[in-house]
């Protein structure tokens, strides 16, 4: 009877072992950022609606362009984890959306994934104004620097 209940424990633990592991291993999906409904999109035509009647109608920009007002974006991104690997991007969407002098809508664009550009960081490092000093240095530099206080 005893081996029997301590087979069967080890025959749940198993089971519960690899389900844990199965869920551990399926894809974590994240959507990010403000990408407007498209039937309310469709509504919006350029040369008719102000900048006011744009906010009313999809709401508040994920981003406006930093040295140009006149230029808001609406992005939104979806990404997928797997496990502990980095996620990778699976879909990106931008909507441009351009006003002219007047703040009234002048160009709207959609941008995807394949629009995007792939920006490789300089691998230069600015170097920093000081010396450079060993651990032991560190440690030893301070030994009889410090006054006790009395004179």
């Amino acid at each position: 009877m005893r081996p029997r209940r301590s087979r069967n424990l080890l025959r749940l633990a198993g089971i519960g072992v690899l389900a844990l592991g199965l869920t551990a291993c399926s894809p974590r999906i994240e959507i990010r950022g403000n990408l407007p409904d498209p039937e309310r999109l469709a509504e919006l035509r350029p040369g008719e609606f102000s900048r006011e009647e744009v906010f009313e109608i999809l709401g508040s920009p994920s981003s406006i362009a930093a040295f140009d007002q006149e230029t808001w974006y609406y992005i939104s991104e979806r990404t997928e984890t797997v496990a502990f690997m980095a996620p990778q991007v699976t879909d990106r969407k931008v909507l441009v959306l351009r006003f002219d002098g007047n703040g009234v809508l002048s160009d709207m664009q959609a941008l995807g994934m394949d629009d995007g550009y792939a920006i490789r960081p300089v691998g230069r490092e600015t170097p920093t104004a000081g010396n450079e000093i060993t651990i032991m240095e560190q440690i030893f530099g301070n030994v009889g620097r410090f006054e006790t206080g009395e004179q």
